[in-house]
């Protein structure tokens, strides 16, 4: 394992994710940062492989059984990997570093891209091959780097708030908070019912990984702050961020959140928002279609993520195909990328998965939104992200964040250092 790999496996702690950009972790050693892919003619048929993070719905692989029996001499094979998205980045990182090619079409956070790029670790794409005038400009925006295609929109994501109706409609209350105070006021109110004894108010995803950078950075935003600005600069240290970590670690302390959520993930908001131990979850679409069958089916609605003064902002998220330079195969890579990411295969995901799709007109379809009351509350979520920072070293960025964000919420910081050091690392970073 070369110096390069080794750091990356330091600064990585443990997805999801939705907005930031994932980059390597450092910046020295093995890579081009110029942003030119390496040529290709996408030349060459034959069996490829789709590398992504577990299928825990069980409908990508009716897809791709779908383009196997229409393409049975350029099957692909589904290489999945661990859940969790610094996990799936290191492992697509090996792969890309000892230039194999077992991976050939790379299932890559939206905050991947610039990393892989300027690494020459995924080749440019055709733009004009792929329908992105049909899709929403923000996630378009997360599958370019200096302008140009280097990975073909596949699903996008939003960070939305899902509520238990029922409980609180028995406690009075007419519509979900769009505060964070409204918030614990209703839940306050919720807690005296007694179907609600032993439940926990809020959580979201606050275990050392991505979920974090991406929690802290919704909180960030919803208060009015941000972590770098317009132009890349960051500017973290702020009164603004100060009250969006606040209102996390606050939580934690007053019991908010319950004390088990510095573990969660998005599959244990999951389970815990599904078997009644939350009033207020946070977390993705793809939620949505997995609770319907479980005991709170009927029993839960979507809102948007509330914030310090109103409605909040949800960080961008989404998963972009990415085409392997050192890969095999790769006009029937590009055939499969076209046919995996097209109109028909996005509403079966949305249908089967809940993955939110790029297409805006899925979006604005009566029909689906009558069958998906929480596509208006998607799509504002998506249209109204702020994306995580788009920089290269998005591996140092990201294990910054979760590094001090982890410090505060746990009492081992106070917000104010926290923030401070943060500032400091993450202006290391920008001058690298």
């Amino acid at each position: 394992m070369n110096a390069r790999t080794t750091r990356a496996f330091q600064c990585s702690a443990v997805l999801a994710a939705a907005g930031l950009t994932l980059t390597a972790c450092g910046s020295s050693g093995g890579g081009s940062s110029s942003g030119q892919s390496q040529n290709t003619s996408f030349t060459g048929r034959g069996p490829i492989t789709y590398v992504s993070g577990k299928d825990t719905t069980g409908v990508v692989q009716k897809v791709l059984d779908r383009w196997n029996k229409l393409h049975p001499k350029e099957k692909v094979t589904f290489i999945q990997l661990p859940t969790d998205a610094d996990s799936q980045r290191q492992q697509m990182i090996q792969n890309a570093e000892t230039k194999s090619d077992t991976y050939t079409i790379l299932s890559l956070d939206a905050v991947w891209t610039s990393e892989f790029a300027a690494h020459q670790w995924i080749d440019k794409l055709p733009e004009k091959q792929f329908p992105l005038d049909k899709m929403l400009k923000p996630v378009v925006e997360t599958a370019k780097y200096r302008g140009s295609l280097y990975a073909a929109p596949y699903i996008s994501n939003g960070g939305v708030l899902y509520y238990r109706t029922d409980l609180l409609k028995k406690a009075g209350i007419s519509a979900p908070p769009t505060t964070w105070a409204q918030m614990k006021a209703d839940c306050a109110k919720v807690e005296k019912l007694p179907e609600a004894k032993g439940m926990s108010c809020y959580a979201g995803q606050f275990q050392k990984y991505e979920g974090l950078t991406v929690n802290f950075g919704e909180a960030v935003n919803s208060a009015g702050g941000v972590i770098t600005d317009a132009n890349g600069k960051p500017d973290v240290n702020t009164p603004a961020a100060k009250k969006g970590l606040d209102f996390l670690v606050d939580s934690f302390k007053d019991g908010t959140i319950p004390k088990e959520a510095i573990t969660y993930q998005e599959e244990d908001g999951r389970q815990a928002f599904q078997s009644g131990k939350l009033i207020f979850h946070r977390n993705w679409p793809y939620v949505y279609a997995l609770a319907q069958k479980s005991k709170v089916a009927g029993k839960f609605a979507v809102a948007p993520l509330p914030g310090l003064n109103g409605v909040g902002a949800s960080s961008l998220g989404g998963s972009n195909l990415g085409l392997s330079s050192f890969a095999k195969n790769k006009a029937t890579a590009l055939d499969f990328m076209k046919f995996f990411t097209d109109e028909k295969n996005s509403t079966t995901f949305l249908k089967d998965a809940a993955f939110a799709p790029p297409y805006t007109d899925l979006y604005d379809d009566q029909t689906l939104a009558a069958q998906y009351p929480y596509l208006p509350v998607l799509k504002q979520s998506i249209l109204h992200a702020v994306p995580r920072p788009r920089v290269v070293q998005y591996g140092d960025v990201t294990s910054a964040i979760q590094q001090e964000a982890y410090a505060a919420l746990t009492g081992s910081k106070t917000s104010a250092q926290a923030l401070k050091d943060l500032q400091q690392e993450l202006q290391k970073s920008a001058a690298q």
